[in-house]
């Protein structure tokens, strides 16, 4: 999943970013309302943790633009996290009802605005709890523990932040495109082999107890988690 932190205090907002990215999270970083516009316009964002005082374009104004259509985004309209020091009720309605799905005041607790960026994924996974279960595949998004007919999987961050991201669309082919702009941020080198590599990595791990490979390879089109596995 990849995810922008709109965020004009910069230790804040990298501090955000080193944990999401902890959590393996794709995660890129805009300072100001402008950048954050320039960066949705290009990359194709799950979720946007955004601060509500922004100087020029705020967070309302940013938030507002995108569920009006009148930014061109490159693909789904993205969860809209507020971040802000404004706690008063009406500030966290007026939020709301600009598009944002929920609302954290700051200070926050890192653990809950995990927790709440976990819940947002979710729903747009269809997803009722933390546990993500496909065939004998089960993932704990909380306690980023993956397993496989009960059997524990050692995966990287990365391995986990891939899997996660086929559980959440099975049966979905992705091109090698699709899974860079997901799963990897801004920083990553297109002109690499990372996807493949990564994927050769994890297959390995997944069929390791002898299993049927659950990840297909379309040939032409990319990869595929089997909704049967």
């Amino acid at each position: 999943m990849r995810i922008l932190v709109v965020e004009d205090e910069r230790d804040l907002a990298d501090a955000v970013a080193r944990g999401l990215r902890n959590d393996g999270y794709a995660t890129d970083i805009a300072y100001d309302g402008e950048e954050a516009l320039s960066k949705v316009e290009v990359n194709d964002y799950d979720l946007i943790c955004l601060d509500l005082n922004l100087p020029g374009t705020d967070g309302l104004e940013i938030a507002r633009s995108i569920r009006a259509g009148e930014i061109e985004l490159p693909g789904e309209q993205p969860r809209i996290l507020m971040l802000t020091a404004r706690g008063e009720a009406a500030d966290r309605i007026g939020g709301l009802d600009e598009g944002a799905d929920d609302y954290v005041v700051k200070p926050f607790d890192f653990d809950e605005l995990r927790a709440r960026i976990r819940a947002l994924l979710r729903r747009e996974a269809a997803k009722s709890t933390a546990v993500m279960k496909v065939g004998d595949l089960e993932l704990d998004t909380a306690r980023h523990e993956a397993r496989r007919a009960g059997n524990d999987l050692s995966l990287s961050p990365k391995e986990f932040a891939l899997l996660r991201y086929f559980m959440s669309n099975p049966g979905t082919v992705f091109s090698q495109e699709d899974l860079l702009e997901h799963v990897w941020d801004e920083n990553a080198d297109p002109f690499t082999k990372t996807v493949r590599v990564t994927v050769m990595t994890l297959r390995r791990k997944l069929e390791a107890d002898g299993g049927e490979q659950p990840i297909e390879t379309v040939v032409g089109s990319g990869y595929r988690l089997r909704e049967d596995t």
